[in-house]
């Protein structure tokens, strides 16, 4: 018995990594025949039936066959140069496709893949360098390849790689963070919030959503209350003095005319119409005759000490 012969057929392990397998062929002694035990007296070609003593044979599950049986029975075909793979060459093998080593070759720059990581792209097989080249895009900051499966951030359009995307302001990467985009700088919140953010007038902290405006001046909706009881004024009705505001009731408390009939605030709010005479005010429906209860909006009236009355009631005096 003689020595081994090697062919190796390679597979796909992962993206563009080949494995590479082997079937193992003997050589058998050309003179004395077989040793005792190890073969029968008839070693033939399991399909030319010729004698494979003092020959190379390969060994299938169905028997032995020699080399031209072989190639011509079972080699595969390159699926690039469309010529038969035989028993003595090295086969890789992808995607259902079969190759020559020589002709598993980058499609764009020519570099043997064998050996090397490689991308299908439209049934073009492609090296990492051409593969990113061609459809990697590119940094924004450094202008360098984001290359495949690198982490990277992408906004409006632009790719960063993750490193690349920092704040303008601290210079430190945002990952995932968010950020506030102005004009062609990015910023972490807490920059922009200190650089750029109005501050509420009252606390002097970073209004950075929502808010009320008061006087042009920015207040958070918690800091705008009323200056009497801090009752919250956002989306209530307020009013003003001395530049202070004030919700309805304590304006109408501590600064509003009081009606001589009722006691109670004139505010003015909601369409309320009031009457005044020389010191004193009335509600339009407090405005009646102290005798006869008659409304004297817009009608003539004869005061009478503290009263009013119309000009019925004053003429029976």
């Amino acid at each position: 018995p003689g020595g081994i012969l090697g062919r190796e057929v390679a597979g796909p392990l992962g993206q563009g990594k080949p494995i590479v397998t082997r079937h193992l062929c003997s050589l058998l002694a050309g003179e004395g025949g077989p040793q005792a035990g190890t073969m029968t007296e008839c070693f033939d070609c399991d399909n030319c039936k010729e004698s494979l003593y003092g020959r190379k044979y390969i060994q299938m599950d169905k028997g032995p066959y020699c080399i031209p049986c072989y190639d011509a029975h079972f080699a595969n075909t390159c699926d690039e140069c469309k010529e038969l793979i035989g028993h003595d060459c090295r086969e890789l093998y992808y995607e259902d496709r079969h190759y020559h080593e020589h002709c598993f070759r980058c499609f764009r720059c020519d570099r043997s893949l064998a050996d090397e990581p490689f991308t299908c792209q439209d049934e073009e097989l492609l090296c990492n360098d051409c593969y990113c080249s061609e459809f990697s895009s590119k940094c924004i900051a450094c202008e360098k390849t984001v290359m495949p499966g690198s982490r990277k951030l992408e906004y409006n359009g632009q790719t960063w790689h993750e490193h690349c995307f920092i704040c303008s302001s601290c210079q430190q990467p945002i990952g995932s963070r968010s950020f506030i985009p102005d004009n062609k700088d990015y910023y972490c919140v807490p920059c922009y919030e200190s650089k750029f953010a109005p501050r509420c007038t009252r606390c002097k902290k970073s209004l950075t959503k929502g808010g009320v405006t008061y006087r042009d001046e920015p207040w958070h909706k918690e800091c705008f209350v009323c200056t009497g009881c801090k009752t919250p004024l956002a989306g209530q009705q307020f009013t003003s003095q001395d530049d202070n505001p004030y919700c309805i009731k304590c304006f109408g408390n501590l600064y509003a005319k009081k009606c001589s009939a009722c006691t109670k605030p004139i505010t003015g709010f909601g369409g309320g119409k009031y009457v005044s005479f020389e010191d004193r005010h009335w509600h339009h429906n407090c405005f009646n005759c102290a005798r006869c209860n008659t409304s004297l909006v817009g009608k003539g009236f004869i005061p009478d000490n503290d009263e009013i009355l119309c000009r019925d009631c004053s003429s029976d005096l």
